[in-house]
């Protein structure tokens, strides 16, 4: 082997081991993976969604608890779609799959105008299919390709366009209370996916092949926070922090924080005046998942 290709293959271990450590870290931190688990994994053929199955199968081998994965797509019929990557793909992996039909491009063409972003309807229909054929099929999480700026750029959105301090949550209960949607990437930087990809050289499905205009606010999310990484380095970790720091006396939710109910206290000891009841509530670590304290679940 070459420098050149020991450097590279260097560079890949590193890569590999801080994705897994921030996907184990998530699911610890979630407890998004539990003993008798059935996972499944939604596949899209982009970049995020053949990251997260390589990384939860790796992990499968490792994690002190037993979970099932079941690979699912979803063949939306949209033209040119290469029917034959994804079950090829995965029949070489060695990873039970299902590749589900519905074609729900004709449904999307005809109610939305031409030229106008299919996103929102698309994935609304999308999200039905997935949710009736987790319930059919015993599945008890659903596992999504989100990461970490899918979850800041969706948390300014809200604020921008919606008015709401909301973004996308590592968990989460489904409206109908019937599915438990998990995010394993949600720790993990979009830019150490696009290398991870480029290194196991996913087949690639493009994500346009519906003709859809893009999603021209993300789009612009996504520019802002790239440039932000970029001039102020940090500050996109520190942004993702203040997501799992919330303040509710410090914001204006009358709904979140009894404002009204404010009473003065004159005797209360200014020594636990600043003392914050999260820090004395324990966090779940990645030694809980491990079962081992100490213990990097990729070490093991």
């Amino acid at each position: 082997m070459s420098d050149l290709e020991q450097k590279s293959r260097t560079q890949f271990n590193k890569l590999q081991k801080r994705l897994r450590r921030c996907v184990g870290e998530a699911i610890a931190d979630f407890n998004m993976i539990e003993d008798g688990d059935k996972i499944m994994v939604c596949l899209s053929g982009g970049k995020d969604s053949y990251t997260m199955l390589d990384i939860l199968l790796n992990l499968q081998k490792t994690a002190p608890v037993g979970f099932e994965i079941i690979a699912v797509n979803l063949d939306q019929k949209q033209p040119d779609f290469p029917e034959h990557v994804l079950p090829e793909y995965l029949r070489a992996v060695g990873v039970p799959f299902h590749i589900i039909e519905h074609d729900t491009y004709s449904i999307v063409k005809r109610i939305i105008p031409e030229g106008k972003t299919t996103c929102s309807l698309c994935s609304r229909l999308r999200r039905g299919t997935l949710y009736g054929f987790a319930k059919e099929h015993n599945v008890s999480k659903i596992a999504l390709g989100h990461h970490r700026e899918d979850i800041m750029e969706t948390f300014f959105l809200n604020m921008f366009y919606g008015g709401k301090l909301k973004a996308m949550p590592p968990k989460l209960l489904s409206d109908d209370k019937q599915n438990i949607i998990i995010r394993p990437l949600a720790y993990c930087r979009e830019k150490d996916i696009n290398r991870f990809a480029a290194f196991k050289k996913f087949p690639i499905i493009p994500c346009n092949l519906c003709g859809s205009q893009e999603n021209l606010q993300r789009k612009a999310m996504k520019h802002m926070l790239a440039g932000w990484d970029k001039q102020f380095p940090g500050r996109l970790e520190t942004i993702f922090a203040s997501l799992q720091n919330i303040a509710p006396s410090q914001m204006a939710d009358t709904g979140l924080f009894d404002f009204a109910g404010l009473q003065r206290n004159p005797d209360a000891s200014l020594a636990g005046a600043t003392s914050d009841p999260r820090m004395s509530a324990g966090k779940t670590t990645l030694a809980a998942f491990t079962g081992e304290p100490g213990l990097d679940i990729l070490e093991r």
